[in-house]
């Protein structure tokens, strides 16, 4: 049965912004008839008690799932193995570079800033033996395509480019870009929904689904929450979470159904009304209370 997803990272509570996004990946779910798990990005930026708040936050706004949360800390050995996988098939390499480094050196034509520009692509043995020395390797992906294209159900075909993405850090840690792959497929998502700030990644994650014989699912990138300075919204702009609005008895789920032009009292009245063509496409501005 077709599969939609939602995978916060329990760095703190969630605000505004991702509540909204969380009741969208819902709505878009059970609109289409698909069943709803909930995944906790666990890897990195831990705050103890922060997922069983964002957990209680996302079912008082009236969000159900049909599984057993799962925690990727608990898959640890699956992204082991498709790392050991790609290294075995030649399509790795190791990456000594900082991102400070990645980010200064100089990127070909076709690549936006900041993308990988190959620096250790090519590193000789002896370089390499040298530059361990100092400094733990990442390893990469060596990709072997520049562009990819994804579908996306608000953006119609999304072509971007694809670099020699890592696949697990200098410290060890599995990277987001596998980590994300590999969850989906396992969970069985066939859709997900997130940010737009994300859709540049979505070309490269389903390229690097092809090469481990997994299917890249639907996308849905949905317009991200600003502040008024017209940046991304984050905790540190105020009243902006489920507990510090009710504080101020702001109605969050009339909040968030204005914001998207749906009239009922919440999720289970809005799937009635939820029509994807409908919503809006540019972002939405909060102003938190004072």
């Amino acid at each position: 049965m077709p599969v939609g997803r939602y995978a916060p990272s329990p760095s703190g509570d969630l605000h505004v912004g991702n509540l909204r996004t969380a009741v969208l990946a819902w709505l878009f779910a059970r609109a289409t008839g698909r069943r709803f798990v909930m995944r906790v990005d666990d890897l990195d930026r831990v705050r103890p008690g922060a997922a069983e708040r964002q957990l209680a936050d996302l079912a008082a706004l009236g969000l159900d799932w049909d599984d057993p949360v799962l925690f990727q800390s608990e898959r640890l050995d699956a992204y082991a193995s498709a790392v050991d996988r790609l290294v075995a098939e030649g399509r790795t390499f190791e990456c000594f570079c900082t991102r400070r480094e990645i980010l200064e050196a100089p990127t070909a034509p076709h690549q936006p800033p900041g993308a990988y520009p190959g620096t250790c692509r090519d590193l000789t043995d002896a370089q390499r033996d040298e530059r361990r020395q100092t400094r733990p390797a990442a390893i990469r992906l060596r990709a072997d395509v520049a562009e990819w294209t994804v579908a996306d159900v608000l953006h119609g075909e999304v072509s971007a480019s694809v670099d020699d993405l890592v696949l697990r850090r200098g410290d060890g840690i599995p990277a987001y870009n596998l980590t994300v792959v590999l969850d989906d497929a396992h969970q069985g998502v066939d859709q997900v929904v997130r940010g737009d700030d994300l859709l540049a990644s979505a070309p490269r994650q389903a390229y690097l689904a092809s090469l481990l014989g997994l299917p890249a699912p639907e996308y849905a990138h949905v317009p991200l929450v600003l502040n008024t300075d017209g940046k991304r919204l984050a905790k540190r702009d105020g009243a902006v979470t489920l507990a510090e609005l009710a504080e101020r008895d702001v109605d969050v789920l009339r909040l968030i159904g204005d914001s998207l032009g749906l009239a009922g009292d919440g999720p289970a009245d809005w799937l009635a009304e939820f029509d994807p063509a409908r919503l809006p496409r540019a972002p939405w501005v909060v102003t938190p209370p004072v």
